[in-house]
């Protein structure tokens, strides 16, 4: 009876153990297939993305004319050396060797852009189209373009090209400036003429300046892919939007290391509205030499904290003079907006029509009023 009793118990025992078991593994399997669905549905979602703007993005094949000096026989020119700037520039143009005459040859380079109107409006960096003789725009479904300026600005190294099409595809423009740190971006180009190349990454950094890339820079950093034949093309955010124009690689190779650089596209539109209109971006200015607010300087200046951009200098008759700013004071903002440091109050001075009224917060002598 008790032996009886004792299987019984183990029984339930048993029973009560697998019933437990189930319990504990089916919710493991259960947390993997949600794990599995998340990546299944992200992976989509970059796909989404890119099929829907791939259409927009265009190779850019440009052809140029170059013009070198070479000698009129066949081979390396024996006497090469005394046409050289270096030897003319100490010993004058009589040293040059009278064997040689210009050569002009055709130089082809590519690089990527993106439609941003149906009738074929085009935006890509200046670097690519500068200079060029032909430009050939070629379209994600093969069909080709010849292209025109609308208009280049060489110191942010954006172009507007324009092609002569119908309901084309084009890319809408995003909101730069509300990008964070951390998130995913898309980069689609034609690296090494390879079109439609898609690579993905984060954005690594924002408001990157003195690269000594451009005159006028406040760069996105990525580690999105960017190699030679990328620039022009556009930095997508998730949602589709264009909010980077890729321009510009970090690379002791010549080849991607993980750093890359795109304007943001909120400065670009700026100067796009300008382009279209005249051909050419006209800048505003203060006439005031500025510099960062160091610790040093935020004590000398009785000030709280290192903060704002001082006023080394103004010149006369300049906009900052009229308007009332003087030497020594401190700029905080700028219609509301706090100023980062130095960079960013040129870049958004030059962003500036001439004419417009702004509104400077500053302090003087430790006291805070707007100008």
């Amino acid at each position: 009876m008790i032996q009886k009793h004792f299987i019984k118990k183990l029984q339930i025992s048993t029973t009560l153990l697998f019933i437990l078991s189930l319990l504990i593994i089916q919710p493991s399997h259960a947390f993997q297939d949600d794990n599995i669905a998340l990546l299944d549905r992200s992976a989509k979602a970059f796909s989404s993305v890119v099929k829907k703007a791939g259409p927009a993005v265009v190779y850019i094949g440009v052809e140029k004319s170059i013009t070198n000096q070479r000698s009129m026989g066949q081979g390396q020119d024996p006497f090469g050396m005394f046409n050289d700037p270096f030897f003319q520039r100490f010993f004058g143009p009589q040293f040059q060797h009278p064997n040689v005459r210009p050569r002009e040859f055709k130089q082809k380079a590519a690089g990527s852009g993106f439609i941003i109107s149906s009738d074929g409006m085009i935006l890509t960096n200046n670097h690519v189209v500068e200079d060029a003789d032909t430009i050939k725009v070629r379209l994600a479904d093969e069909r080709e373009f010849t292209a025109k300026v609308i208009g280049t600005d060489p110191q942010s190294d954006v172009a507007l090209i324009k092609i002569d099409g119908h309901n084309l595809p084009t890319l809408p423009l995003g909101n730069s400036d509300k990008l964070e740190v951390g998130e995913w971006v898309i980069a689609i180009g034609s690296p090494f003429e390879l079109s439609q190349t898609v690579t993905v990454g984060v954005v690594s950094a924002k408001g990157r300046s003195r690269l000594g890339i451009n005159d006028y820079e406040n760069f996105i950093q990525t580690d999105a892919a960017i190699n030679p034949g990328n620039s022009g093309g556009p930095l997508l955010n998730i949602h589709g939007e264009a909010v980077g124009i890729n321009t510009a690689i970090f690379s002791r190779s010549g080849g991607y290391m993980g750093i890359g650089f795109a304007i943001p596209v909120n400065m670009a539109k700026n100067i796009q509205k300008q382009l279209q209109k005249n051909g050419k971006v006209t800048r505003g200015w203060l006439g005031v030499v500025i510099q960062n607010v160091n610790a040093d300087l935020a004590q000398s200046f009785n000030l709280d904290k290192a903060e704002g951009i001082l006023i080394s200098e103004v010149a006369d008759d300049s906009p900052a003079a009229k308007s009332g700013l003087k030497q020594g004071d401190v700029i905080l903002s700028l219609n509301g907006t706090p100023l980062a440091d130095v960079t960013d109050l040129r870049n958004k001075i030059a962003m500036t029509t001439p004419e417009s009224s702004l509104d400077l917060q500053i302090i003087r002598h430790g006291h805070k009023k707007t100008i």
